[in-house]
């Protein structure tokens, strides 16, 4: 059984306020989620908060879980993305950390940066970012793969923020354009 398969039970026992499924999904699923939280904060204590912050939100949220829509780990790994974004931009521009390279939280599985590229749009969404200049592919690559914030981003490729938004819209457009096809 697939990893996506096995976890998906646990979602609706969660949903019916099982604490026991709360703790199995938290055991199969932190080291990966802690690890997406770490590739974009950089800071292992900040990235633990955040990481509790996450499955308080599974915990309240559950019962909007939809199996036909994405995977659990794809559905958590979200939430853990979009929170520590939040987190990030909460520092404020000029608190930016680089990402720390190299810092792997082993756990014999697969990343859960494999995991959600292992998803069955991942082929068509990865086709459709080739079809984008380097240019727009990287900067789009970076503000959603990496959770770099668009202010870090400019300043990295020392271009205006107004200018590094509007390839990312145009980039966007584009994407939307060739996934409806």
């Amino acid at each position: 059984m697939a990893a996506s398969d096995t976890l998906a039970p646990l979602m609706a026992r969660i949903a019916a306020g099982d604490r026991a499924a709360l703790r199995q999904l938290y055991d199969a699923t932190s080291a990966k989620l802690l690890g997406v939280c770490l590739r974009i904060l950089s800071d292992r204590e900040e990235s633990e908060d955040v990481l509790q912050e996450v499955y308080v939100t599974i915990w309240r949220r559950a019962d909007r879980f939809e199996a036909a829509r994405a995977s659990v780990m794809t559905w958590i790994s979200t939430i853990a993305r979009n929170r520590a974004i939040d987190r990030l931009r909460a520092r404020g521009p000029l608190a930016y950390a680089e990402p720390v390279e190299g810092l792997e939280l082993a756990d014999g599985q697969a990343s859960a940066e494999a995991l959600l590229e292992a998803g069955d749009d991942a082929a068509r969404l990865q086709g459709c970012l080739s079809e984008l200049d380097d240019r727009t592919q990287g900067v789009i690559r970076t503000a959603f793969f990496e959770g770099v914030t668009y202010e870090a981003l400019a300043r990295r490729m020392d271009a205006p923020l107004g200018t590094v938004k509007s390839w990312i819209r145009r980039g966007l457009a584009k994407l939307k354009g060739c996934l409806e096809r």
